[in-house]
């Protein structure tokens, strides 16, 4: 079974129907659910940064579709630590938390879901909703 790495933007759009790319997670993710889906705790925080501002209970909804789904958040590791730093010295306009989900993907041999277009400059793993 491959793995996939969400990122928080793949995570946020299948929450939001009013998201641009909703769609697309929605058919992004029923597609790769016969695979192992994870999300790095890094992108985990990120998805629920709004849900926060806005009560236990939208923090409850995404906890549950994380369960739903099957999605195993996967702790940072120092070898996706140290793949980050190495991502962002290379590519300076690669933010820190971008940089762990694709350091992330790296360390498990996974490809990584994301709407940025622009992760498919930093690496081949990157497929675009």
């Amino acid at each position: 079974m491959a793995i996939v790495v969400l990122d928080a933007s793949v995570v946020i759009a299948l929450l939001d129907a009013g998201d641009a790319h909703h769609a697309a997670a929605v058919a992004a993710i029923a597609e790769a659910r016969r695979e192992a889906l994870v999300l790095p705790a890094s992108a985990y925080a990120e998805v629920l940064v709004d849900p926060s501002r806005r009560g236990s209970e939208a923090v409850s909804v995404v906890r549950q579709l994380v369960a739903d789904l099957g999605i195993h958040v996967q702790p940072l590791t120092a070898n996706a630590a140290e793949g980050a730093a190495r991502l962002r010295a290379r590519h300076s306009a690669l933010r820190l938390p971008d940089a762990l989900v694709l350091a992330t993907a790296d360390a498990l041999d996974a490809t990584v879901l994301t709407s940025d277009r622009a992760w498919t400059r930093v690496t081949r793993r990157a497929r675009v909703i």
